[in-house]
């Protein structure tokens, strides 16, 4: 009969075999798969070193590449602008690019006449009607609200009020109504403006910043268009970004009867793009050509042609 003590020593014995084997398999196979798992770990490390030192590269030209085209901008630009008056106006996130196109505007020999920031609350939708009460409450005597749109449209009307101001007209502007209007915008939080913003700019830069993301981004976004459509009446560059959706030159270059009156620039956070963005004023203004450069959907070239 088989007692308790039988199955005691029958389990023991059971489990020293399965441990015996697998010591001895462990012991067979250790040296093989081991030495595999680390010819595999080197080669990895090794790849991803490799990769690491060209993504690097990668950075250090795009830098270099910066560096050349602005080194290179005075050969390209010096005097296509001399003397002209340029206004550069950023819309919300268009500011650090902003910078970059006034200073290649400036290379190129041009007045900056005005530089204005336009704030995300200007194109809000939930501020159409305060904004509207606003531009015509704004008007001044040489920059009348009688010539701006009839319409309930508060971006419209205030965007037209902005061009007006900051524009070439057929009549002189009073500098004082210009300074009253951007004060009146600048203090209830619609604008930015730079000290010594004046009147008269013969060409306007129109700077977007990266598309909204927000649950109002495709009414801001056409908030935004509406913008550069009240600018478009005198020469206009429209320069940004093509990234995401809801971007603005995107969506210039996509309506049929803008993309005929606005020239655009779509790498304009570069310097290669800000560069192109002086070279398209200087066609706009002394060409009055109009045309779309960069890297996007709807460029046909690079830069514009670089003739005189």
């Amino acid at each position: 009969m088989i007692n308790f003590r039988y199955h005691v020593v029958s389990l023991t014995a059971v489990f020293l075999a399965l441990a015996i084997g697998l010591v001895v398999g462990t012991a067979a196979l250790n040296g093989p798969v081991s030495e595999n798992l680390r010819a595999q770990l080197t080669a990895l490390n090794k790849d991803n070193n490799a990769k690491r030192d060209q993504v690097n590269q990668y950075k250090e030209e795009i830098n270099r590449n910066q560096d050349f085209a602005t080194e290179t901008a005075p050969y390209v630009l010096a005097g296509r602008l001399t003397a002209r008056k340029v206004a550069v106006v950023a819309l919300p996130g268009g500011g650090d690019a902003a910078d970059g196109v006034a200073k290649m505007l400036n290379v190129a020999g041009a007045t900056i006449t005005a530089r204005v920031s336009i704030e995300d609350k200007f194109i809000d939708p939930n501020n159409a009607n305060e904004l509207l009460d606003l531009a015509d409450q704004s008007s001044q005597p040489t920059i009348s609200a009688a010539v701006l749109p009839s319409n309930s449209d508060g971006v419209e009307t205030a965007s037209a009020l902005l061009a007006l101001t900051l524009q070439q007209g057929t009549t002189v502007v009073n500098p004082d109504d210009v300074t009253a209007v951007l004060a009146a915008l600048t203090k209830a939080g619609y604008l930015s403006v730079a000290d010594k913003a004046v009147g008269g700019a013969e060409l306007t830069v129109l700077v977007g910043g990266p598309p909204p993301t927000d649950k109002d981004a495709g009414k801001k976004t056409q908030n935004a268009v509406t913008v550069a459509a009240q600018f478009k009446n005198h020469p206009l560059v429209v320069a940004g970004t093509s990234v995401g959706d809801n971007n603005l030159v995107s969506e210039v270059r996509g309506d049929p009867s803008l993309v005929k009156a606005i020239s655009t620039v779509d790498n304009a956070s570069t310097v290669q793009g800000q560069v192109a963005t002086a070279m398209a004023s200087h066609e706009r203004l002394l060409q009055n050509k109009i045309g779309q450069y960069g890297l996007a959907a709807g460029a046909t070239s690079l830069v514009p042609s670089a003739a005189p």
